[in-house]
């Protein structure tokens, strides 16, 4: 019984070597397809997010129900005490409240990392020929759409309530661009904590707590000057409080060069300190 298996196992073999052997021609006269570009790995990966949203579109209701929400609710629950009337106050907060929902967005790039890890997509992403830091930037640029969606939702949703831009459109374009390079670099801070954190439900624990108090503690709704004098000096030097002043200035037609400067200076330092750290949790997790 054993003698006969043995013999038609032999005989598969035999029939199955030249099979064997055209497929190691096939491989070997071919030459490897050349090894992606860094800007094409990440704009690759960057797609891979888009293609979540469009199978997944429930994913957009924090860059659209979500800001319209903020503009109105916060601009008919505090114009009338802080400025008089809702038309007034839209002026002052738009800008405001449009910097501190984008940065706010920017946390579920770590939750979405996290669940990646969970189900074990990254290993496949480690074993890829590619740019090591490809698949987290393409993260980043993927929500960098997402606060750019966010923006113009935002902003459609103020100019019906009233908010007129003396800047213009170059003006209203140079805020949302100085914000969309300091969102993508704040970024950085989560994808750290979604490589280093067990869990999406920890990664939106600290999330909130890093956020909130960061976006509420700035100049978003009312002037520091307003503020107790020990308050003012965290408030002044708050990298949210530099951001939403300089997309205020530029939106209202002004050239504000130290705000501007502050915050591509905390871009600089969140991309370099937080990527850095990133990138060597991920090659060692």
């Amino acid at each position: 019984m054993s003698t006969a298996t043995t013999t038609k196992d032999l005989d598969d073999v035999v029939l199955d070597a030249p099979k064997a052997e055209h497929l190691a021609a096939l491989l070997v006269s071919k030459e490897r397809p050349p090894r992606p570009s860094a800007l094409s790995a990440s704009l690759t990966f960057g797609w891979r997010t888009m293609l979540k949203i469009k199978h997944v579109p429930e994913q957009l209701f924090d860059v659209t129900a979500f800001p319209i929400m903020m503009v109105v609710m916060y601009t008919y629950l505090f114009g009338g005490a802080l400025a008089g009337s809702a038309s007034e106050y839209i002026q002052f907060l738009l800008p405001g409240i449009l910097t501190m929902s984008v940065v706010m967005v920017t946390m579920y790039t770590g939750i979405a990392v996290n669940t990646d890890i969970t189900k074990g997509v990254f290993d496949r992403f480690r074993t890829l020929p590619i740019w090591r830091p490809s698949p987290m930037v393409g993260y980043l640029l993927g929500d960098a759409v997402r606060y750019l969606i966010a923006s113009v939702v935002m902003l459609a949703v103020g100019m019906i309530i009233g908010y007129r831009p003396d800047g213009g459109v170059v003006g209203v374009l140079l805020g949302v661009a100085v914000l969309i390079v300091f969102a993508f670099s704040f970024s950085w801070v989560w994808t750290m904590f979604g490589l280093l954190l067990r869990t999406e439900k920890s990664v939106m624990g600290v999330s909130m707590m890093v956020i909130f108090p960061l976006t509420f503690l700035s100049n978003v709704f009312v002037s520091p000057a307003t503020m107790p004098g020990w308050l003012q000096a965290f408030v002044n030097n708050s990298p949210v409080t530099h951001v939403s002043t300089a997309v205020r200035e530029l939106m209202a037609g002004e050239w504000p060069a130290a705000d501007i400067a502050w915050s591509l200076g905390w871009s600089a330092l969140f991309l370099i300190i937080f990527g850095s750290i990133t990138m060597r949790l991920y090659n060692r997790k």
